[in-house]
């Protein structure tokens, strides 16, 4: 609540009170993500990194070797299935040739998991005892989801050989499995989230597995190669547009405003795998218009669309492994002149409960201050009064002393900080003669 006042004598008075009504859902930032915090491991790990690191590359790589194999894997069985059913022209040999490569697809994917689980758990157990893989597999969602998808990773070879509805329960359960698993899990609502990720993902399934077993037709079969190119871009350019809505969708729930997508390598990645997925509708607009005119797709466009798929591919296992937020970093501003020293922590710095602590030191012939007064200014929203934070006085145990000064500390903990954004902190020193000495010191959280 923020008030402004113009007192009888032309004085303005501002100033902002924080009421907080029920319990608050917990904010979230790049900390949403830790993997540890579920097992009670927070010192050991720092979450989903918010920046990449050639430290990683091996970890990288295998996600990235995951997610081919998972979209190959789910659009191979959905297009084995689905393909002869739009189209009765396909023959015995088509159907042969689709089991056959299905079956090096689905134990690719098999390979794929067992490594990706492997890696990710050998960084999330790291230093802890062999109990605790247990825990882990058990009581974590994250290492429940990883034990159901390996489940299905060993069934995906005999799902291939059973009903087609079977190879589609299969191919939507992986996926389902995956949307469980990913960034959209730490959100709310946790229906609209995931469902817009199992949208996505299907709809990459659909385009990505359609345009391997394309490419893969175009080499071994030209004229199978033009039956299902055309009944393939209808359902490409439909998976394409629910490619790009999903994402925008998912961009609007993870992201409190688009300038974020600057503050962090998943923002830019992002940016990147837009550009290449308009290269992509471009490459499958202009395969889809040759095969309207009758024509064989060209064996150039069909090496440029998949050279996008792989880069985006690659660009998904590197930015699902980053946080799409950043990283809310604890305030601790020292600042040392001739006529005070002046120490300003705030922590954790995320909007919500905060401990603030304020440490003056002035000159032994000044004495203690008289007064310490702490304002926190949004300059996101100029219009709201500073928030005035109730300071009190406290016996620090810290070794901090400066020779020649006197040091007073003071402490406070609230909501004082009630959204994330661009903040000033001012602190206004008073000493025993009433000298006043203001100092503003910039910070931010998101």
């Amino acid at each position: 609540m923020t008030y402004r006042v113009l007192s009888a004598d032309g004085h303005p008075a501002e100033g902002s009170y924080v009421f907080v009504v029920g319990e608050p859902p917990e904010t979230i930032d790049a900390s949403a993500f830790d993997l540890h915090r579920q097992l009670g491991h927070e010192g050991h790990g720092e979450g989903a990194a918010t920046q990449l690191s050639t430290r990683e590359f091996l970890i990288y790589a295998v996600r990235v070797f995951y997610f081919g194999a998972l979209l190959l894997a789910a659009g191979w069985f959905i297009w084995s299935a689905w393909a002869p059913q739009r189209s009765p022209s396909f023959d015995a040999g088509f159907r042969e040739w689709s089991g056959r490569w299905g079956l090096l697809v689905s134990r690719a994917f098999l390979v794929a998991a067992l490594l990706c689980v492997f890696f990710h758990a050998l960084e999330l157990m790291e230093g802890e005892p062999l109990s605790e893989w247990g825990r882990m597999l058990t009581e974590t969602d994250i290492g429940r989801a990883w034990a159901v998808m390996l489940a299905l990773a060993l069934i995906g070879p005999l799902a291939r050989t059973a009903s087609r509805p079977v190879g589609l329960l299969w191919a939507g359960a992986i996926l389902l499995v995956e949307s469980f698993s990913g960034h959209a899990a730490a959100y709310e609502p946790a229906w609209l989230t995931i469902g817009t990720d199992f949208v996505h993902l299907l709809g990459a399934a659909i385009w990505a597995g359609g345009l391997a077993m394309l490419a893969g037709l175009w080499f071994a079969d030209r004229k199978e190669a033009a039956r299902f190119a055309a009944v393939f871009s209808g359902p490409a350019l439909w998976s394409m547009l629910a490619l790009a809505a999903s994402g925008l969708v998912s961009v609007w729930l993870f992201l409190p405003g688009p300038e974020y997508l600057f503050y962090t390598g998943w923002g830019i990645l992002l940016l990147v795998k837009t550009g290449l997925t308009l290269l992509a509708v471009l490459a499958g607009g202009l395969i889809r218009l040759r095969m309207k005119r009758g024509g064989m797709p060209q064996g150039a466009l069909l090496k440029a669309d998949a050279a996008v798929m792989a880069a985006i591919v690659v660009i998904v296992g590197l930015f699902t492994y980053i946080s799409p937020l950043p990283a809310n970093e604890p305030v601790h501003a020292h600042k040392m002149g001739e006529d005070m020293h002046l120490t300003l922590r705030i922590s954790p710095n995320a909007p919500g409960d905060n401990t603030f602590i304020v440490k003056v030191w002035l000159p032994e012939p000044v004495g203690e201050p008289k007064s310490v007064a702490l304002r926190l200014r949004s300059e996101d929203r100029p219009d709201a009064g500073p928030i005035d934070v109730p300071l009190e006085r406290y016996e620090d145990t810290e070794i901090d002393n400066f020779t020649g000064f006197v040091k007073a500390t003071y402490r406070a903990e609230g909501p004082y900080l009630p959204f994330p954004g661009r903040w000033t902190a001012e602190i206004r020193v008073t000493d025993a003669k009433d000298n006043e000495k203001v100092h503003r010191e910039p910070f931010r959280n998101y």
